[in-house]
């Protein structure tokens, strides 16, 4: 996805700022982060369509995103196949956007650590996992804890598209 490089600086700022975790990537670097994912395993992605961690999904595969979703209770989601775990997921992916209690979060930070490709790691608004984030850290990995992906493409002025060669 790419977001139009005219935003507000500060207001993202605020966004970032709400996070409880001050090892979070700096709002530039969120921003970059923004600017070079397509790409997104949503681990923890519901059926319920009313629930946060289907709407913010839908949200950003309605801004280009390719969603590749990951619940071992569903079998479709927005029509693809829907995968037991992120070790099911086969092609790179550019983020592992986690909607996992933070109890559960370690064991995905760490599985998506050990990708290849090296993804972002996201942790929804709420959760954290502060010992297998500053793991991945330690192996340089990008981690992003307790911040609202959905707040923060709204406040890059909610014009994000699908990215041409990136």
């Amino acid at each position: 996805m790419q977001t139009n490089e005219i935003y507000d600086p500060a207001a993202l700022g605020a966004v970032v700022g709400r996070s409880s975790d001050p090892d979070n990537p700096s709002a530039e670097e969120i921003h970059d982060i923004v600017r070079r994912t397509l790409r997104i395993a949503v681990v923890g992605i519901s059926r319920d369509p009313v629930k946060e961690a289907r709407r913010i999904p839908s949200y950003l595969a309605a801004k280009g995103a390719d969603i590749v979703p990951v619940n071992p209770h569903a079998d479709r989601i927005f029509g693809k196949t829907a995968l037991d775990s992120l070790a099911e997921v086969t092609e790179p992916v550019d983020m592992v956007l986690v909607f996992r209690p933070s109890d559960e979060a370690g064991g995905v930070i760490r599985d998506a650590a050990t990708r290849p490709e090296a993804p972002f790691i996201w942790l929804q608004e709420s959760i954290r996992n502060d010992e297998a984030a500053a793991e991945a850290r330690a192996a340089g990995r990008t981690v992003v804890q307790d911040l609202c992906i959905y707040k923060v493409h709204r406040a890059l002025g909610d014009t994000l598209r699908r990215a041409e060669g990136r």
